[in-house]
């Protein structure tokens, strides 16, 4: 554990490292293909420096950060578009945006404040959840199937939200940021376009609109018309978060490919361009199916889904039962640091 952690710290250090040179020698080169070659080289780091990290908890969202976010975001600064454009004053602030979750709006004092009341329960609420998930693990073996596919599904939900809203934290309470919101009540989706567009991992939704749905849309559209751009931007978008977990399971798993997660994107790529097509039709004609129906459908069809085809690589090659193992450890490991006789 204390090998890892050496490891997180020094992937972490080179890319702050490397954000201050897109902050002070990249920024000086005008957008386009210019600025972006500059930046090839630190794309290609961040590419190669989560391959250093072993275990889920570090390596996973060191992964997400980089490989993904900052990549995405780096090329986005390439061409002066949004978040790391207008480029911040401060070089800690561009390093955050860059780097993390961040939405970088200044917070109303007020507004910040009443928020965290409203929030904090909720959180606990979720924490408490995810820490019974854990330790009900212990009884898999007398678990149906179908159960723990809904284990599944609320740990990687609740770990997900609650790790990110963990590392943007320090950064909003000392920059008055705003975190993107990652996620808005997904178990409530009504369809798919609502879970995928609306609830369900914002900021890659606020990353893929400008790196993708909007170029192929304003390309397309000269030629096959809006209608049909629009599904095929949405199918492209999809086709690229696939690609993009396909990676991510590299990195956890350290396995070949086996293309299932691309195909569960392809699949809820087309399935939420033809919802979308079939709910306009069905409106015009003033048909609507209650949310008390096409909620349960829409959870469904997702859970369905993703026991087909975006859970079976991360089983078959054990990182599920990595992850889990390693809460055993990170407790083992604090007991062992804390100077817990003093307690005592």
């Amino acid at each position: 554990m204390d090998g890892e952690i050496e490891r997180f710290i020094k992937v972490w250090l080179i890319s702050t490292t490397c954000l201050c040179y897109c902050y002070y020698i990249s920024s000086k080169i005008p957008k386009g293909f210019l600025r972006l070659l500059s930046i090839l080289p630190i794309l290609y780091l961040f590419l190669i420096l989560p391959l250093n990290l072993s275990s889920f908890h570090l390596g996973g969202p060191t992964t997400f950060f980089l490989v993904w976010l900052s990549t995405f975001k780096l090329i986005l600064f390439s061409f002066n578009q949004p978040p790391l454009f207008p480029l911040p004053n401060n070089i800690f602030h561009f390093i955050s945006i860059a780097s993390l979750p961040i939405n970088p709006q200044q917070s109303n004092s007020t507004t910040t404040f009443s928020s965290k009341k409203s929030i904090l329960p909720l959180t606990c609420l979720k924490v408490v959840i995810l820490v019974a998930i854990i330790c009900s693990y212990e009884y898999r073996e007398y678990m149906h199937p179908y159960f723990i596919l809904v284990l599944y599904c609320c740990h990687m939900y609740l770990g997900i939200e609650l790790v990110l809203a963990i590392s943007a934290a320090p950064v909003r309470t000392m920059f008055g940021f705003e975190i993107e919101p990652q996620f808005n009540e997904p178990y409530l989706s009504t369809s798919l376009q609502d879970f995928w567009g609306r609830r369900w991992n914002l900021m890659v939704t606020g990353i893929l609109r400008p790196t993708v749905y909007n170029p192929v849309r304003h390309i397309i559209r000269s030629y096959v018309g809006s209608t049909y751009a629009t599904s095929a931007a949405t199918l492209a978008t999809f086709v690229v978060s696939g690609l993009m977990h396909e990676v991510i399971y590299y990195y956890l798993a350290r396995a070949p490919p086996t293309w299932e997660v691309t195909w569960f994107f392809v699949l809820h790529g087309v399935c939420t361009s033809v919802e979308v097509a079939v709910k306009k039709i069905l409106l015009r004609r003033g048909w609507r199916l209650h949310r008390a129906v096409s909620g349960p459908l829409t959870i469904t069809f997702l859970a369905v889904t993703g026991n087909w085809l975006f859970f079976p690589q991360l089983l078959r090659n054990g990182v599920v039962s990595k992850g889990i193992g390693e809460y055993a450890i990170l407790v083992n490991f604090v007991k062992d640091k804390l100077p817990l006789h003093l307690i005592s």
